[in-house]
């Protein structure tokens, strides 16, 4: 009872806080329209009201009463007759006054006040700092164009309440704008109207919130809170016992209720089914986990991981990383000595990932070493091993690869490249740059394909930088590739250092870049720098 009451007691506060929250913004809502309405009615009559005094002008004579201050019967009649319109119109002022250059002050010529206001009216040639800076556009438009402001003119004070004025030009009968007429419209009635529908308002809310929490009471906790009362025991007895229950759920409505209440009974047969299978399926889990553990050492085994590589050898420093996207990586790299002379480097990418990228991977990596010999042609090499991969390839994978062979006595450095990335190379002193070679065919893609070796100089202090694509298309969390300039950039702030140093400080760059985002590929890299030469 007491879960039942917890529950029907947060319905009832969602409810309340529901029709609250639904009778405020409709309140708000109607509030801002009823006003806006009646704003803008208010408005168009003060308008109407202006027009009407307009045609009572002679605005010919306005300069000669400003210059003279002297008035005359035909003043006296106007202002009468201004006077009349205010009070049978039930505006607080009307009042025509000529607007200075800065459209920061009024000289008055008529100047008319409600009776009933108590205010003093004023007189011929008065000038005063009447006009509310935020109104200036308002006003420059009146004088400048004529008609009516773009948006009704709203003021408020103690003295006097809310108002809108109605502001429009008067003009000579040359046509020129000389003067504005005001129109002031007291909003009494408004505030009055406001405040009854507010009062409307509050009391239908509220009378709807009872309604509706009357109508939750008698229905909802019948047909909602029972019957999950009822799935909560169930739930809270199959928990403890683990087993199914041997009679149906007394629940037979077709609701969303009831489809739950047949969704658990289905669910507690599955759920013993599947408990009596976990055993096994949590064995089975664990050997594949154990046999990708042991297939990433392998892996990683078969990779050169121990550095300095050849600490006898003073010609060279090398340095490489392969970081996984799953347990095992299609990606490979590997270095090793041709002859007493000759080093070899090979930079490669299997297309896939996992176990079958891993295991042609094995494949790839075993056939270009033992196809590297002392003076054979690089191209050679690549046309051979693609001949026998395409023989052993029924899954359609192919490779990216790059080798190169640097001769250590002359710096000559000879190189073959299937589809792969092209190097940086790093002159002494300088900063690594793309080398732009031309790239063959893929591995594996295609039979009978023909590799040609390309060659260019090293001096000593030159490094060569290779990698796979998986450094250039890491994406971080907004679907942006590292790319090439990022890459450029980070190598030529870097290029000074030696190989070990420079492949971590990349690696932590596209981290960085790459954030919480998912890795998706192999990330790769090698770096050669040729230290001096071999004596011949």
């Amino acid at each position: 009872m007491k879960k039942l009451t917890g529950i029907a007691g947060k319905l009832t506060i969602g409810v309340i806080l529901f029709g609250i929250l639904l009778g405020a913004v409709c309140s708000t809502v109607g509030y801002m329209e009823f006003t806006a309405v009646l704003e803008q009615q208010y408005n168009d009559s003060a308008y109407e009201i202006a027009e009407t005094a307009r045609a009572i002008l002679n605005p010919d004579k306005f300069e000669h009463y400003l210059e003279t201050g002297q008035t005359d019967a035909e003043y006296d009649n106007i202002l009468a007759r201004l006077d009349t319109l205010t009070d049978t119109t039930n505006v607080t002022f009307i009042y025509v006054a000529r607007v200075s250059g800065d459209y920061k002050t009024l000289t008055y010529i008529y100047d008319t006040v409600n009776s009933s206001t108590g205010f003093d009216r004023y007189p011929l040639g008065y000038t005063a700092s009447d006009l509310d800076e935020k109104h200036t556009e308002n006003v420059v438009k009146i004088m400048t164009e004529g008609g009516r402001a773009e948006k009704y003119l709203y003021s408020y004070s103690k003295e006097s309440g809310a108002h809108t004025t109605a502001a429009i030009d008067v003009k000579n009968s040359d046509g020129k704008i000389i003067a504005m007429l005001c129109v002031e419209k007291p909003m009494t009635r408004l505030e009055a109207a406001r405040n009854i529908y507010v009062l409307h308002v509050i009391f239908w809310t509220l009378g709807a919130i009872i309604l509706f929490i009357f109508v939750y009471s008698v229905i909802l906790r019948r047909g909602v809170i029972k019957p999950i009362e009822t799935l909560t025991k169930e739930a809270e007895r199959f928990a403890e016992t683990n087993l199914p229950s041997t009679s149906p759920l007394n629940i037979r409505q077709n609701d969303e209720i009831g489809i739950l209440a047949r969704a658990v009974e289905k669910m507690e047969t599955d759920i013993a089914e599947y408990t009596e299978n976990l055993t096994a399926i949590t064995a089975e889990k664990e050997r594949v986990n154990t046999e990708l553990s042991v297939a990433t050492r392998i892996q990683a085994n078969m990779l050169p991981s121990i550095f300095p590589a050849f600490p006898e050898r003073k010609e060279i420093d090398i340095y490489a990383t392969m970081n996984p996207a799953k347990e095992v990586g299609g990606d490979f790299y590997d270095f090793f000595m041709v002859d007493e002379r000759h080093l070899a480097i090979v930079m490669a990418d299997v297309s896939g990932k996992g176990v079958p990228a891993a295991l042609f991977m094995v494949i790839g990596k075993t056939l270009i070493k033992d196809h590297t010999q002392s003076g054979k042609d690089l191209g050679e090499v690549f046309t051979e091993v693609n001949e026998l991969l395409c023989e052993s390839n029924s899954e359609g994978l192919f490779i990216t690869a790059f080798e190169g062979v640097l001769d250590l006595v002359n710096g000559e450095f000879r190189f073959v490249n299937a589809g792969h990335e092209i190097p940086y190379i790093c002159k002494k002193g300088g900063k690594f740059e793309p080398h732009k070679i031309r790239a063959g065919f893929v591995l594996a893609g295609m039979e009978g394909m023909r590799y040609k070796c390309g060659e260019m100089q090293l001096d000593v202090g030159d490094k060569i930088f290779q990698y796979t694509d998986g450094v250039t298309e890491a994406t971080n969390a907004q679907n942006e590739l590292y790319g090439m300039d990022r890459l450029t950039a980070i190598l030529g702030e870097n290029s000074a250092l030696p190989p070990a140093e420079l492949l971590p400080i990349i690696k932590e760059d596209i981290d960085k870049f790459v954030g919480e985002a998912p890795q998706f590929d192999d990330i790769t890299m090698l770096c050669l720098e040729y230290k001096a030469r071999m004596e011949g």
